[in-house]
């Protein structure tokens, strides 16, 4: 292989074939795809070899596969990793950025349909469209007034981090219901999340004053476990607890002790800790609980999207352009010396 052909490995399949379609037309790019079913050593053999790693989500990987340091010890030529939407909770940063390796994600190319979904959520619940639902497959004669709602105009929502998402369901709440937008985001300014729709608060005071309480922060390390037992009490009982991130930001067995104690109106669940969760899982006995299964971001539209978005970052990102979805620029220094040493030329500069 000479210097100046990146190759870039990915498993099975793009959420839709318009990646490969770019890529393939491109002769500077050896797309190569793997197997989850090919015998290891094959799939090591490419790894070994590869600039560049598109994974997929956390529930659809496999290990060796995840974007971790023990990979990343195997893999010396990579340079880049990126995910398949907005998480990149599969790969470790901060093991890619102490060895050179750059992170990207698909940050705000499938925006529009999470943020609709955490709103159908909000709807299903304050207005029992899911209990009611159920009850008139298994009832004749249903009393309509056992499954009176609430309106949704006016209400207060929390948003848990208000990046591209959480900004969209601001906008959605505030232009068709009028509600109160709150938001808790650590890293944005007062000024940076009025210019987003929200006023900030703490996060305690989030969760005291909201109706709906929607997350949209990333899985990381610093928000693994940040909804809990302690969390769950500071809300209103009559709140609805809504999250379309990923598993793990909130714990499931504190969610099923607020709901067994009424602390809690019902929540909206289209993340798991593990996932799929098993159909013993208790959060799925609940008439109050309305579930899916990871699936928010997925859209005809957003699959298109998220695939192209990534396809022409990864022609950014092997043409020496600074990526529009980086995640860790702390990365930078050190990933242009290697690019430079593996590819051959310098990358641009940070700025």
């Amino acid at each position: 292989m000479t210097a100046n052909i990146k190759k870039l490995v990915y498993f099975e399949k793009w959420v839709d074939p318009i990646a490969v379609k770019i890529l393939s037309g491109r002769p500077d790019i050896d797309l190569v795809r793997l197997k989850f079913t090919a015998p290891e050593d094959e799939n090591w053999v490419e790894m070994r070899l590869a600039h560049g790693y598109q994974t997929r989500s956390r529930g659809e990987l496999r290990p060796p596969w995840f974007g971790d340091d023990e990979l990343l010890k195997d893999c010396p030529n990579l340079v880049a990793i990126c995910s398949t939407g907005a998480g990149y909770d599969m790969v470790d940063v901060n093991a890619c950025t102490k060895r050179g390796v750059i992170v990207c994600n698909q940050s705000g190319t499938n925006k529009e349909p999470v943020a609709e979904h955490a709103l159908g959520m909000m709807i299903l619940l304050s207005k029992k469209m899911g209990l009611s639902d159920k009850a008139m497959r298994i009832q004749q004669k249903l009393d309509r007034y056992a499954y009176t709602g609430n309106d949704i105009m006016g209400k207060t929502v929390g948003i848990i981090g208000i990046g591209h998402i959480g900004t969209r369901v601001a906008e959605l709440c505030r232009g068709l219901f009028q509600m109160i937008v709150l938001a808790y985001d650590p890293y944005l300014t007062a000024e940076q999340i009025a210019a987003r729709g929200a006023l900030k608060l703490e996060f305690d005071e989030v969760l005291r004053r909201s109706d709906f309480l929607s997350v949209h922060c990333p899985r990381t390390d610093e928000t693994f476990g940040m909804l809990g037992r302690e969390q769950f009490r500071k809300m209103k009982p009559t709140a609805f607890f809504i999250t379309t991130a990923r598993g793990g930001i909130h714990k499931e067995d504190d969610l099923v002790e607020a709901l067994q104690e009424g602390r809690l109106a019902g929540a909206g669940l289209d993340v798991w800790l593990k996932e799929p969760p098993a159909l013993d899982h208790p959060l799925l006995s609940f008439d109050n609980v309305f579930v899916t299964p990871h699936n928010a971001g997925i859209t005809f539209e957003a699959c298109y999207q998220m695939s192209k978005s990534a396809a022409e970052q990864w022609i950014d990102i092997f043409e020496g352009r600074v990526p529009p979805r980086l995640v860790n620029p702390q990365a930078w220094p050190l990933f242009s010396e290697r690019f430079e040493q593996l590819l051959g030329f310098r990358p641009a500069l940070l700025t």
